[in-house]
């Protein structure tokens, strides 16, 4: 079973601030796509991300790797977890509401789990993991409403390229887990997005035509709030937390993260989602609870045999 660490009121407080910043960072995004295309997003989001944390490898004093191996695994790791997951999903959200995208955004520790299984012996795949992936995967179907595919359009593709984006997430976690071990999580961030803008920054000017920096103020403070504060910063403090609170609490953000990006999305945009998207994320939500154990946990006390996990 997944072990659980305590969480102080000072990592609980650090939690809350990293689901809030991830939470506005789908409406940051879909407010940036106003006035840019969709990968001149991305490469802003990846170019001053990056320059930020590579600031902070400077000012920490860390080495940095010079091998080609490590950095055609920084290459990999940009691609799998911030070009193909950050284009598809802002390419989604021109389609899809903010709170929708969060929602299927969270099938992410879905998919985590079975490509752990896949590549991970200490990752298997137990009976509690099955029952919560398929739940997991049964609130996305419901979120989405199967019955939108009877007639596919491109706001069906839009989902479909978000849930993609999850996929990648996933895989991206196989990769830094197998090339990454052992760095500073300062550097393999920096190395990760220095590899995403090697691919971003010329797919957009090839594509979009040259990054323009005039751009109107909403849209410039969008951009320096999912670069700056939702990518560095939210980097830098995933780490503190997962230092402090271990793999399995974070979970929870995931859980946090989608109400505030409705919220915010009702608020800002007038966004309204269909019965069918509480519905799903209520599903999901359970899904998460499951595979994070505790919920599993209680229920076995009340049991004259252990849980089997």
């Amino acid at each position: 079973m997944t072990q659980q660490m305590t969480l102080s009121p000072k990592t609980w407080a650090a939690l809350i601030v990293l689901a809030f910043i991830w939470g506005a960072s789908f409406l940051s995004i879909r407010i940036a796509l106003d006035e840019i295309p969709p990968l001149t997003s991305i490469a802003h989001r990846t170019f001053w991300a990056m320059l930020v944390l590579w600031g902070v490898v400077w000012a920490m004093g860390l080495p940095v790797p010079r091998d080609f191996a490590r950095w055609r695994a920084f290459l990999i790791m940009g691609l799998l977890n911030n070009a193909i997951p950050f284009g598809l999903m802002a390419w989604g959200q021109l389609y899809v509401e903010t709170g929708l995208t969060s929602i299927l955004n969270a099938a992410t520790a879905v998919f985590g789990v079975l490509v752990a299984a896949l590549f991970f012996a200490d990752e298997r795949l137990s009976p509690r993991k099955m029952i919560g992936v398929a739940l997991g995967f049964a609130g996305v179907a419901t979120a989405i409403g199967l019955e939108n595919f009877r007639s596919f359009d491109l706001r069906s593709l839009a989902q479909l390229a978000i849930l993609t984006g999850t996929m990648a997430y996933a895989l991206a976690g196989v990769w830094g887990r197998k090339t990454l071990s052992g760095l500073p999580p300062q550097v393999a961030a920096a190395g990760m997005l220095t590899g995403a803008t090697a691919i971003t920054l010329p797919l957009a000017v090839i594509i979009d035509g040259p990054v323009q920096l005039h751009l109107t103020g909403p849209t410039v403070l969008a951009i320096g709030y999912y670069s700056i504060i939702a990518t560095a910063g939210a980097y830098l403090l995933y780490y503190y937390v997962l230092a402090r609170a271990g793999s399995g609490n974070l979970l929870l953000v995931t859980l946090l993260i989608a109400p505030i990006a409705i919220t915010l999305g009702a608020l800002v945009r007038h966004e309204t989602l269909g019965p069918n998207a509480y519905l799903g994320f209520g599903i999901l939500a359970l899904g998460l609870a499951v595979l994070d154990g505790r919920l599993w946990a209680a229920f076995g006390k009340g049991q004259k045999h252990p849980p089997i996990d």
